[in-house]
């Protein structure tokens, strides 16, 4: 497993709306959903002269009424940004862990009831939207993003005496399955459903070829990180994001 490989594909199983390499940087935009989607990624050289970089940056965000956002990993170009943005007054926040596990380690599933589609439908979106909490504003924006990826998917829903309680996200590019969107109802949280989730859709990501498995978590997210580390992933790096406030 390789950290520079996994911020890569990071990058390509979460797609923008429309994305600009500018000088070696990878300028993503989605309508303001989610940080991620709509962050400056400095990941490749840089030629430019810094000052000016930056400041064209910030004009290019604001002209889709975005702040710019920058997300800090070990990977960055150049290696001073992180404290370039600091002396521009970026204030860091959204501390954050990449995760990754080999799956041939991971224990097989119990038999819950869950269901996976290739293809997105609206039942798992409006599932994701109800159990998330997430702004139904941001549907459309989110099933256009979605619809960008063009590696495997799959959608997984699963059921507790009839009803959806989990929903999750899980993308196949090379021989990795990336973990996205992974929510359970909070009334339904800390019984395990969860992970009976998680297990099933790494099963599934094995038997499409998949060898490893990573995911992105919140530094203190601490229920989160027990789950991974029981299932058995480890940290591989951090990264953060910073915006001018």
């Amino acid at each position: 497993m390789d950290g520079k490989t996994i911020e890569e594909l990071c990058l390509n199983n979460w797609q923008p709306l429309s994305t600009l390499l500018y000088d070696g940087w990878v300028l993503r935009f989605a309508h303001g959903y989610t940080k991620r989607a709509n962050s400056i990624n400095p990941i490749h050289y840089s030629t430019f002269e810094l000052e000016e970089k930056i400041e064209q940056c910030e004009q290019m965000y604001a002209a889709h009424s975005l702040p710019a956002i920058y997300r800090i990993s070990p990977f960055v170009h150049p290696v001073h940004l992180d404290q370039a943005l600091e002396e521009k007054g970026y204030k860091t926040f959204d501390h954050s862990i990449v995760k990754a596990v080999r799956l041939d380690g991971v224990k097989a599933p119990d038999q819950h009831q869950v269901r996976i589609d290739e293809t997105l439908t609206a039942e798992w979106l409006d599932h994701f939207f109800r159990l998330s909490q997430t702004s139904q504003s941001y549907k459309s924006v989110m099933e256009r993003m979605l619809s960008n990826i063009n590696t495997t998917k799959g959608f997984i829903s699963l059921y507790h005496e009839g009803q959806v309680v989990a929903c999750g996200l899980g993308v196949i590019e090379r021989d990795y399955i990336g973990l996205f969107d992974i929510i359970t109802d909070a009334q339904f949280r800390n019984r395990g459903f969860g992970e009976q989730m998680i297990l099933h859709l790494l099963k599934w990501g094995k038997e499409k070829g998949a060898v490893y498995s990573h995911l992105q978590v919140i530094a203190n997210n601490e229920p989160a990180l027990r789950l991974y580390s029981k299932i058995g992933y480890a940290e591989m790096y951090r990264y953060w994001y910073r915006v001018k406030v």
